[in-house]
């Protein structure tokens, strides 16, 4: 089973070695390894993609990462098989290729590319929201949300009653026209989304719907 953990550890030489070495102690067989932020004090915040054999239980990951000084699990949760952490120049390579689909091809990287369990992008058509495209596992039902076309910056949305116990959070963007769109992403349960995961969603968002020809 593929799992996918989001660990806080020393920022220092051997510190990575020490955790790898840890996991495959307790049974897990690691696939990736991606740096998601580095924080004051020295730490690091680090993604880990394992496989663990159905014998074992997660916690026993978690037991051997709190056995070694100055790491902290802060989140382990199922992974969709066969899943790989994807890199941002491979997700902005996927929605370049195709200019005319770009806000699409954004829309169907990020779930890999930020660990989300779903993604979708509205813009407004005759006064109305409207769903430009949607990751197959979306929300069906959007809620009407005017602020979010308002948003003038990435961030973490408030929890929507329709979607309970999902981190949510939204980057505006204006393609060539000038018109507004905001892309908005979802975790069932979390983890939370870090400041650096925002700016990057931002950053993405808004080179796609520059990249956007149609």
């Amino acid at each position: 089973m593929a799992f996918l953990l989001r660990v806080e550890l020393p920022d220092v030489p051997g510190s990575l070695g020490a955790l790898a070495t840890a996991l495959g102690g307790a049974g897990a067989d690691i696939e990736a390894i991606e740096i998601v932020e580095r924080r004051a004090g020295g730490l690091v915040i680090d993604d880990v993609l394992l496989e663990l054999p159905p014998q074992v239980m997660p916690d026993a990951l978690i037991t051997a990462c709190h056995q070694l000084e100055g790491v902290t699990v802060e989140w382990i949760s199922r992974y969709n098989a066969g899943a790989n952490l994807s890199m941002d120049l491979e997700a902005v390579e996927r929605f370049t290729d195709d200019p005319a689909q770009a806000i699409a091809r954004l829309v169907e990287v990020i779930p890999e590319t930020f660990r989300t369990d779903w993604a979708l992008a509205l813009d407004r058509v005759d006064g109305a929201m409207h769903v430009m495209a949607q990751s197959p596992t979306a929300p069906k039902l959007v809620p009407e949300a005017d602020d979010w076309l308002g948003l003038r910056k990435a961030k973490v949305l408030r929890e929507v009653p329709q979607w309970e116990s999902t981190v949510l959070a939204a980057a505006p963007a204006r393609d060539r026209r000038g018109n507004g769109l905001v892309v908005v992403v979802g975790r069932h349960g979390g983890p939370e989304f870090l400041n650096s995961e925002v700016a990057r969603l931002g950053h993405m968002a808004s080179l796609a719907a520059s990249v956007q020809t149609v």
